[in-house]
């Protein structure tokens, strides 16, 4: 019996090997377009099966890779024991703390829901179906991160399996350097089965997304520039170029702000002087409500991205991203960054000073569209003023840890992961120890 047969005398999980049926779905990433070449799948039942799960890959000189629900995969899996973490969904909120304990499963809408219920907040993106451990192993762009910095500067606590398959509880306190490259470093260095985050008051949200054709994106892009020029940290706006197959071009504003429901209209004003919307959702909402604002799809599908942080949004640059169709790409996206990101972050990633993030993305439907969106995103990313760092869970799978990191940063987390996992039982999407640049 080889090691991945063995598999099954070693978990109380599921697991499912190449001849199994449902292998396939079980291994195939949230995106489609990646391949996951895996050995076997496991899908633990909780923290002592992922233990002996570590142990056992160790022993038998496997690598484990870890995707709660596959948000990320770059096809770097090959060979490896895919770990699934759906069932570590245990979520207690403490709302005296501000606390909320959260098992790896449990994706982000949950959390917003449960939070809601004593008017508080985690750091959201803009998917409710992601997992909260997932976003923060990242660093995380929150719809209020310009309130509250990187998803990641809320984590307190996490608690993992280590190299060995041993459980431990890691703090700042307990091992600073391990907890410094789990909060924002990736999935390389432990499998986390749960975490502890800071929760925000949230007593009151205004937001939703304003839409009009796309004849109108020059004026719409000169009031969103006037907008975040001068936006509170409470304040977020997303530019959104969107065509879709079938329908004419269109732009939108997504906006949320946490305060009061005049406040934001004095504060989005510009683009109600604008012309007559074709929809206008803004509205006060719980904050268990904030997938709605994007409306991203909840099951997996084939795509193609590509993300840049831009220095600035200047006249240049907003006449780049307009000079033309945005096809064959489905959607480019401008996300206002800057408040509290531009503060002090001990984590991998530090402050993030770019005011803007960029993301660019379509659907691979056959080779020939393939190639036309990635030389699409390529022009566009050449013409526009980008800092030549990448947010890490932005990566696509042509990018490396490298492009998400400084070099500073990225030499000290291959310290931390030759030291706590020398024998690189650990695999994550975006690997620390692989060359700079993919080839």
């Amino acid at each position: 019996m080889n090691a991945s047969h063995s598999l099954r005398s070693v978990v109380r999980g599921r697991v499912l090997l190449p001849s199994d049926p449902g292998f396939d779905v079980a291994r195939r990433p949230w995106n489609l377009a990646v391949e996951q070449p895996v050995a076997a799948v496991v899908e633990a039942a909780d923290a002592d099966d992922i233990a002996a799960l570590v142990r056992h890959a160790r022993s038998a000189g496997l690598g484990v890779a870890v995707q709660p629900n596959g948000h990320g995969a770059s096809g770097r899996a090959e060979g490896t024991i895919l770990l699934r973490t759906g069932r570590l969904d245990t979520l207690e909120v403490d709302p005296v703390a501000r606390r909320a304990r959260i098992g790896a499963g449990v994706p982000s809408g949950r959390v917003q829901a449960a939070a809601a219920a004593y008017g508080l907040t985690g750091l959201p993106g803009s998917s409710p179906v992601v997992s909260v451990t997932g976003v923060a192993l990242g660093g995380g762009l929150s719809w209020f991160g310009r309130a509250h910095g990187w998803v990641a500067d809320a984590v307190t606590a996490f608690d993992i399996v280590d190299a060995e398959g041993r459980r431990r509880h890691v703090t700042v306190g307990s091992d600073p350097d391990l907890f410094w490259a789990l909060r924002g470093g990736g999935g390389d260095f432990a499998v986390v089965t749960a975490l502890e985050l800071t929760l925000h008051p949230a007593p009151r949200l205004f937001g939703g997304r304003i839409l009009w054709p796309g004849e109108h994106a020059a004026e719409v892009m000169d009031a969103y520039r006037q907008i975040t020029a001068a936006a509170p940290e409470e304040l977020t706006a997303w530019l959104d170029l969107l065509h879709f197959p079938g329908s004419a071009p269109m732009v939108a504003v997504d906006a949320t702000y946490l305060g009061d429901e005049d406040e934001a209209r004095d504060l989005l004003a510009p683009l109600d002087r604008l012309a007559r919307p074709l929809s206008d959702s803004r509205r006060v909402m719980p904050v268990s409500e904030l997938g709605s604002i994007t409306a991203e799809p909840t099951d997996p599908g084939p795509g193609l991205s590509r993300a840049e942080l831009l220095t600035e949004l200047d006249d240049a640059a907003a006449e780049a991203l307009l000079a033309g169709p945005i096809a064959p790409l489905l959607s480019v996206q401008i996300r206002h960054l800057g408040g509290a990101f531009t503060r002090p972050s001990d984590t991998p990633h530090g402050p993030l000073t770019d005011p803007y993030a960029l993301y660019l993305f379509g659907i691979p439907a056959d080779p020939a569209t393939a190639a036309a969106v990635t030389a699409r995103q390529r022009d566009l990313a050449e013409a526009l003023p980008v800092s030549g760092r990448k947010p890490f869970t932005f990566l696509n799978p042509a990018e490396t840890a490298a492009d998400a990191f400084a070099p500073a940063a990225l030499t000290r987390l291959r310290a931390i992961k030759r030291r706590h996992d020398p024998h690189n039982v650990f695999r994550s999407n975006f690997p620390v120890r692989e060359a700079d640049r993919a080839g």
